[in-house]
């Protein structure tokens, strides 16, 4: 008798395929969610901005504007992650608000006048202020 194996191995490999793809902050979706991560990110980012206006070092600031503008990225990406992974659409019914929220922090926290193109502390201070209206949110929200 003669086998087709290739044709076997495909139709082994079709019945084990997933049938259901789904997405998460990390490969195990674990769901443990806190804009703490985003907060220390940005209050980094700051410390930097004052550190940078303090020192007159051409090597040290180029360093500090290295590490502020991934600090930026890092705080983008947990404020993502809370956005699109944790709140759902009942959050956005109780809290309207929410979108255009962390529309704006995203925003201040990347290019194009945000953390990550700028060395202005008031924009990181900004930043964290919308950090902490997203975290009053969160909380309410985990309470029930």
């Amino acid at each position: 008798m003669i086998r087709n194996e290739g044709r076997d191995e495909q139709v082994l490999l079709k019945l084990l395929r997933p049938k259901t793809k789904v997405s998460a902050h990390c490969d195990l979706p674990c769901g443990v969610y806190d804009p703490a991560q985003a907060r220390i990110e940005a209050e980094s980012v700051k410390a930097i901005t004052e550190k940078y206006a303090a020192n007159e070092d051409p090597e040290f600031r180029a360093r500090a504007i290295l590490i502020k503008e991934q600090r930026s990225e890092l705080v983008k990406h947990h404020l993502w992650v809370l956005w699109t992974d944790y709140f759902k659409p009942p959050h956005f019914e109780k809290y309207p608000q929410l979108h255009q929220l962390f529309n704006e922090a995203t925003k201040l926290a990347g290019g194009g006048g945000g953390t990550k193109a700028t060395m202005d502390t008031k924009v990181a201070d900004d930043l964290l202020a919308k950090i902490s209206e997203i975290d009053k949110i969160f909380w309410e929200t985990k309470q029930g």
